[in-house]
């Protein structure tokens, strides 16, 4: 069973898909319902807490908008855990929405400089593409160890 990045990490079409090809789908709806769970986080709208964006600065420079920092302290273990990722460009946010430009194209430079297994896909815009797009995704994590023949 492979660990798989997710971007956008908010997609839980994304999260389902790889679950059911047998691999754990590396994902903020985890981390984030792990936060609100744990005890201690006064405030679970903000999800964060004031020593976020100093973990962030290990994929973050200082110079960085604390937001990025923050939103990196979420995303930059799970990257660092990756073993394969999926990113899909120019989705429709109800696909999963990100958020942050900035994160954004942080998070993709990331995954691609890690030497690991990437699919990059467009977002489908009609049904046949669609098709071809859970095609596309079930090829590709089948290709890795221990999922779902």
């Amino acid at each position: 069973m492979a660990k798989v990045f997710l971007y956008p990490t908010t997609s839980l079409i994304l999260s389902d898909l790889v679950a059911r090809f047998g691999h754990k789908p590396l994902s903020a709806a985890l981390q984030v319902r792990e936060r609100i769970q744990t005890a201690g986080l006064e405030s679970p709208p903000l999800q964060i807490t004031p020593e976020e964006p100093k973990k962030g600065l290990r994929w973050a420079a200082v110079e960085v908008p604390s937001g990025v920092r923050g939103r990196m302290s979420l995303y930059g273990p799970m990257i660092d855990e990756a073993e394969a990722a999926i990113i899909i460009n120019n989705a429709d946010y109800s696909f999963g929405c990100m958020g942050c430009a900035r994160t954004n194209e942080l998070i993709k430079y990331l995954v691609r400089k890690k030497d690991i297994p990437v699919l990059d896909l467009e977002y489908p815009r009609n049904e046949e593409e669609g098709v071809e797009f859970v095609a596309a995704i079930k090829r590709f994590l089948d290709t890795l160890e221990g999922g779902s023949p």
